[in-house]
Formats: structure tokens, C-alpha cells, sequence
């Protein structure tokens, strides 16, 4: 089933006015604001105070008449005018009757700091369940519980209606997460980094509001360039696609999207039956709604803001196409050798260019790409350099390396590089190798928004971040999905009468004429219940032929036996099928068999094609490297049907063996359109047949450019019936 992300009373087309209010409120009710020191209570209302929030306060709490000095009300309905935001730190018990209070008032959003609810146990999820109803029943848009709360640095409004230790620097980024322990260590890394937002969420159970209702609202914002998030799950994904791929695409100013989605272990995993049941592990679901989203997936929290800073402050690139400006050999290598595993290509310099740098560079130099002005170069160099190589019409990037040595002025060398990224709207990202040595030429980089990074690795991956953003995701065809003349019906039958017989697997024949209903090329294929029968089958096909155990029960074949190869004539036949039967009956005794499967035999490039239908996300579509070794080598890529037209490019060009298929070494490049509309119409028969639960085609034989494809083997598991 489904999951739906649906938020009651707030009408989507009206998200960026409704929440406004809990963004930039006019007035903020503090509804368990404490006068004991240390507490979550008075941390709240404190950081408000400091910030300092610019509209009005007031603190609720009916033991005190002031709070910090504020004077205080003994319940939200004693306030005399009204409140835009009610932030809530309560026991969970009087959650509900607080909530309910605050709709009777007329409050328009509302935080619950609290903790106690449905990540407790049943008593606290029913109090989250009931507070929650409450609260869409007025319509109140809620944050939390069980977060950390929300901050708007914009300066007018000044909001930190947290318990964070300190109000963080207004800047152009927005974080999102799902954890508040998370939030307080990125308050912390980023206070250090000198980095700043426009909006930080700590959305915490997600109760209510929830990741996409923050992305659409984002979307509108501003203040808002570049959205960074913290999720460990999605409740609903599908949602997240359309949304996120508007936000990253879309928009007359696109807003690059990073994400680190904890959990990447398949741990715990409920195992699976077919090859794509057994590969398709929530991991793999989240990085097909990333991949369809142009959202950027990250492993780190430094990654996460390092990247997050390039695209705040530079430019995105035209091409992958860079320059590399070092004062030193060894790091100047390590930034080639981490562009050229990133994708980024070192630009060949112009003889022009190559002449202006010899004129300011000295003969020791390096006048080609990496460019090396030699460990004693000064900020005259530098700016010489960075200005020769953003004049060529091949460079669309640099990184800038220098590593300190006791004659370089590091501040001056900073403010050259600063002025002169100015002049040229290509990014450059720096990298000031060490710490203290550097700090006076690192602080005048941030004054021109230069992002800076202490090991090369560290910059070419930014940039190489910002390059693939730009090329793959910005500049990509937008298409929209193929759908075919099929025979869907004649696929529903074969289903149905499966299921009258009981069975939860279709029989490789069965299977093949699903796929063949679908327009799917499948191989000629007998079912022979006795020897003689395989005999006569063969003879139709032409040897070679290979013959596969065909049965209800056994699902893969070549694990007991079930699959032999090359059979050359009617002997050999007779020879495999006797070996076969016996394998068989050895290792699965009680299996139902039917007889053998005959087909002749097909070569060219293996791949192959699934489908899995996830519980919360719906149907999955995989390919990769097909054969035996699938589950080996894991060389698959996965989408949520359906497909777009470029989605099915996207994935077969996005496997490490693309090569193979691309003709390696002489060999002949294989059908790839071919297989593309083979990823199309499974996408579709994915969408249309419900009751298919795993679907694989392995292998799908692709043959040489302009001879098509071929499915070999294919199995199909049905849903369980309830």
C-alpha cells in the first residue's frame, strides 16, 4: 500500500501563506515557558529573547508572573491579541487539551518541542495521533513533536524558537532534518565554518508537517538557495519526486537539493526471492527517488555542507571542463587525479593562454594544465594565473591550490583570488591547504564568497558536484513517458488462472507470454513433459538448444540443476535430461514437475531487467549486468515506475558495464535503443499489472545495433492474496 503525505486543512496551493505565520510570526506564544534554570522551557524563550525576535512575546506558564522579565500569562486564551505561533513544551499528556486551546484561540502554527509521544511506545503514539487531529481539525499547520525547532535568520524576523545553544548566522541556506541530535552538531560545525542559514528545521516525529510540505514552502522562499536534508525516511515518495524535481529543475532559478539519507545497510532486510527482490533493499528505493529528483545524495555531514557552500556561493559551471592553479607539484596531482575520478575533464589550454601566462609566470613554471606557479609565487601571480585561465573559452571552472610557506602572504594572495573571481562568472573553489598558517588568507576568501576547502580531494569534489548538477541534471531532455498499444488483458488472464490453480509463481512459459503481451521479444519456447517430447522440440528449434526444468516450485533453476547449455543434438539431450531429472528430484523432492522447457540457444551481450513492487513506494524498476553473477557484482540501477523516456537512457548508462554494451575492444555495440524500450514497456507492465509482486528477465540478450532483443529466462512472483 501506498503511503500518502497528505496534510489536512492546509491546502497545498495556499502552503507558502499558511505557513508564513510559523516562519515569520508576528507573535509568538511560549506555552511552557520555565522559570528554572537550564531548562528546555527557558532555553526556548531565552534564544527568542537574544536573537532577538523581532515581533512581540509572550511567555505561558500559571505558576509565575514573568519569565526572564517577560510578564507571563497563565494560559494561551489570556493572551489579549492575537498569536501567530504557539511553541509548545508541555508534558505529552496535556498535549491534545493545549492544542486544543490554541485552535479555540485562533493560532495559526504551532511547534511541539516536547517529547513523549509515539517514540515512547502505544500511550505516546496515541497522544501524538490525537494532538495531531486536533490540530488539523483548526487547521493549525504543526512542527514536531520531539525536535529540536525551528529558526529564521532572516534579520527581519530574527526567529530561534529552539533550545540550540546559539542563534546561527543568516545566510542562504536551508537544513532540514529529522534529527534534533543532528541539528545541535550542525549548529555547531557550521558556527566553526562561518556558514549561515535562511531556515533551519528540525521537523523531528513528523506528525504533521513533513519533508515535502517544507520543500514546497522552501521552494517559494526567497531567502532560499540551496536546500540541504537530513532524512531517514520519506513518507511518501512519489510526492518527494515531483516536488524535489521541480525545486532542482524546474524553477526560472533552480535550487540544487543534497541529501544524506541514513540507513544504507540492508540489515534486517525481509528477504526476497527473485534476483530483483534480493537487490531491491530500501537503499537501493531511496537512491532511484534521488536519482529521479536530480536531488545530490551525500555520505557525510561535511560533504553535505561542503558542497552546500559551493553552491551558495559560486557559480554553477557551463561543462565539466576545468583548470587547476596550484603553487606546489604533489597537491596539484592529488587535484588531478581526484577531478579526473569525478568525472571533470582538465581543460587544454589555448596557445594564447599558455603565452600570457609565461609572460608573468617564471620559467620554472608550469604554463599547462595543472597550472604550477612555483612555491615562492605571490598574490601578483595568482591573480595572473586565475585571470590567463578564465579567459580561455575552455575553462569553466578552477580550483585554486596554495600551501603555505614562509614567504606567502596568504591574506594578500586570498583578496587576489577574491577580486579576480569577480570579473568572470565561472566558479572558483579554493583550497588553502592546512589551518593556522592560513587562517588571515582564509578569512579574506570568505569576504568574497569563496567557498575553501583543506585538501584538494575535498575542492575537486565540490566542484565536480556543481559540474554534474549543471551537465547531467540542468541541461537534460525533458521527456515524459512512452506508453504502448499492449494486451493488457490477455496478461490478466494468464495471472488469473495462476491464481485459481493456487500457484504463486508463473511457469517460464506463462511468464514469457506476459512479457510477449507487453511487446517484449521473448525466445521460442516448448514445454516438454517427457523426453521424447524435449526430442521433437529440439528438432523444431534447430540445435544448439538449452533446456530449463520447468516447475511450480522451483523458482531458480541452475541452484538444483535445473539449467543445461549447449546441447548439440539429440544425444546429448537424452544425456542432460536424465542428469537433470535426477539433480532435481535430489534436491527438491517434493517439487511438482512439469517437464523441461526447450529453447534454442542465444548469444550476445546479457543484461538484465526486474521489477519489484515496495510496500510504501509502489513498483521498481531494475537493470544492470545480467547473468549468474548479478547478485555478485550488483552492477544495477534501480527507478520507481514509471519510467520517463530519458529515465530508461539514464539507466543503462548509469551501470559500470555500459561499457560493454557501448562495443568494448572490438566487439559490436550492442541494441541499446533496444533495451531502453524493453525498460519502457516492463515500467509499464509494472504500473498496469497490480497483482505481479517481482518480475525478472535475466538474461535479456542484447544483440548487435539494429537486431533487437531477447528474453532467455524470465520469472514472475505474484502479490500475496489477503
Amino acid at each position: 500500500m501506498l503511503v500518502k503525505d497528505n496534510l489536512s486543512n492546509v491546502k497545498r496551493e495556499g502552503l507558502m501563506s499558511s505557513l508564513e505565520p510559523l516562519f515569520s510570526p508576528k507573535s509568538i506564544a511560549v506555552i511552557g515557558a520555565s522559570t528554572k534554570a537550564g531548562s528546555v522551557g527557558q532555553a526556548v524563550l531565552q534564544n527568542l529573547l537574544e536573537a532577538p525576535f523581532q515581533g512581540k512575546i509572550y511567555p505561558v506558564n500559571p505558576k509565575a508572573k514573568d519569565v526572564l522579565g517577560v510578564p507571563s500569562f497563565e494560559s494561551v486564551s489570556a493572551i489579549p491579541e492575537a498569536v501567530d505561533l504557539a511553541t509548545i513544551i508541555v508534558p505529552s499528556k496535556v498535549a491534545p487539551a493545549v492544542m486544543e486551546e490554541c485552535g479555540k484561540k485562533g493560532v495559526k502554527s504551532a511547534i511541539i518541542i516536547s517529547a513523549g509521544f509515539k517514540e515512547v511506545g502505544e500511550e505516546g503514539k496515541r497522544l501524538e495521533q490525537e494532538t495531531v487531529a486536533v490540530a488539523r481539525k483548526y487547521g493549525i499547520p504543526l512542527i514536531g513533536p520531539n525536535c529540536l525547532g525551528v529558526i529564521n535568520g532572516d534579520t527581519d524576523v530574527r526567529l530561534n524558537a529552539s533550545f540550540a545553544t546559539h542563534m546561527p548566522l543568516n545566510g542562504s541556506i536551508a537544513f532540514v532534518s529529522q534529527s534534533g541530535a543532528i541539528c545541535t552538531a550542525v549548529l555547531d560545525f557550521a558556527r566553526a565554518e562561518g556558514i549561515g542559514f535562511s531556515k533551519f528545521i528540525s521537523m523531528g516525529n513528523k506528525a504533521d508537517l513533513k519533508e515535502n510540505d517544507l520543500l514546497r514552502y522552501l521552494k517559494d522562499d526567497p531567502k532560499t538557495k540551496v536546500i540541504l536534508l537530513y532524512l531517514e525516511d520519506l513518507a511518501d515518495g512519489r510526492g518527494f519526486i515531483e516536488i524535489a524535481r521541480e525545486i532542482t529543475g524546474e524553477l526560472d532559478t533552480p535550487k540544487p537539493i543534497l541529501a544524506i539519507k541514513s540507513g544504507r545497510t540492508s540489515a534486517g532486510a525481509k528477504a526476497a526471492s527473485s534476483h530483483t527482490g534480493s537487490l531491491a533493499g530500501q537503499d537501493e528505493v531511496y537512491d532511484a527517488i534521488f536519482a529521479q529528483s536530480g536531488v545530490m545524495r551525500v555520505d557525510s555531514v561535511k560533504e553535505l555542507f561542503g558542497y552546500g557552500v559551493a553552491f551558495d556561493k559560486q557559480p554553477l559551471p557551463k561543462s565539466n571542463r576545468v583548470a587547476i592553479i596550484t603553487n606546489a607539484g604533489g597537491p596539484g596531482i592529488m587535484a588531478t587525479d581526484a577531478c579526473v575520478r569525478r568525472g571533470l575533464e582538465l581543460a587544454a589550454l589555448e596557445p594564447s593562454t599558455v603565452e600570457e601566462l609565461k609572460k608573468w609566470l617564471p620559467p620554472t613554471a608550469n604554463f599547462h594544465n595543472p597550472v604550477d606557479v612555483i612555491g615562492d609565487a605571490q598574490s601578483d601571480r595568482y591573480e595572473h594565473a586565475l585571470s590567463a585561465v578564465f579567459q580561455d573559452p575552455n575553462v569553466d571552472g578552477s580550483v585554486v591550490i596554495l600551501t603555505p610557506q614562509a614567504m606567502t602572504d596568504t591574506e594578500a594572495i586570498g583578496d587576489a583570488i577574491g577580486r579576480e573571481s569577480k570579473k568572470h562568472h565561472k566558479p572558483v573553489i579554493a583550497c588553502f591547504m592546512g589551518a593556522h598558517d592560513v587562517s588571515a588568507g582564509v578569512k579574506k576568501l570568505e569576504e568574497h564568497g569563496i567557498p575553501r576547502y583543506q585538501f584538494p580531494e575535498e575542492a575537486c569534489h565540490a566542484l565536480a558536484a556543481m559540474s554534474n548538477y549543471s551537465k547531467r541534471w540542468l541541461t537534460r531532455p525533458r521527456t515524459g513517458v512512452q506508453n504502448y498499444e499492449v494486451d493488457k488483458q490477455k496478461a490478466l488472464d494468464i495471472i488469473a488462472q495462476a491464481r485459481k490453480q493456487g500457484r504463486k509463481y508463473l511457469l517460464e512459459v506463462e511468464a514469457g507470454d506476459v512479457l510477449r503481451a507487453y511487446g517484449i521479444p521473448v525466445v521460442q519456447s516448448v514445454l516438454a513433459p517427457n523426453l521424447d517430447a524435449a526430442k521433437a522440440a529440439a528438432q523444431k528449434c534447430g540445435y544448439p538448444v538449452v533446456i530449463k526444468i520447468s516447475s511450480k516450485d522451483i523458482l531458480h533453476k541452475k541452484d538444483v540443476g535445473g539449467v543445461a547449455l549447449n546441447i548439440e543434438d539429440a544425444d546429448h539431450l537424452a544425456l542432460a535430461h536424465g542428469k537433470m531429472m535426477s539433480a532435481v528430484k535430489q534436491n527438491c523432492p517434493d517439487a511438482d514437475i512439469a517437464g523441461v522447457t526447450v529453447q534454442p540457444m542465444s548469444k550476445g551481450c546479457e543484461v538484465i531487467i526486474g521489477m519489484k513492487r515496495d510496500e510504501r513506494f509502489g513498483p521498481m524498476v531494475m537493470f544492470g549486468l545480467g547473468g549468474t553473477f548479478v547478485e555478485v557484482f550488483k552492477d544495477v540501477t534501480f527507478r520507481l515506475a514509471p519510467i520517463r523516456i530519458h529515465g530508461a537512457t539514464r539507466m543503462v548508462e548509469s551501470i559500470k558495464a555500459h561499457k560493454l554494451l557501448e562495443g568494448y575492444r572490438g566487439d559490436a555495440k550492442a541494441d541499446i535503443a533496444s533495451i531502453e524500450d524493453a525498460l519502457k514497456r516492463v515500467s509499464q507492465l509494472a504500473v498496469e499489472l497490480d497483482e505481479i509482486a517481482e518480475l525478472d528477465i535475466n538474461p535479456l540478450v542484447a544483440f548487435a545495433e539494429g537486431e533487437g532483443v531477447l528474453a532467455l529466462d524470465s520469472r514472475i512472483i505474484l502479490r500475496e492474496q489477503e
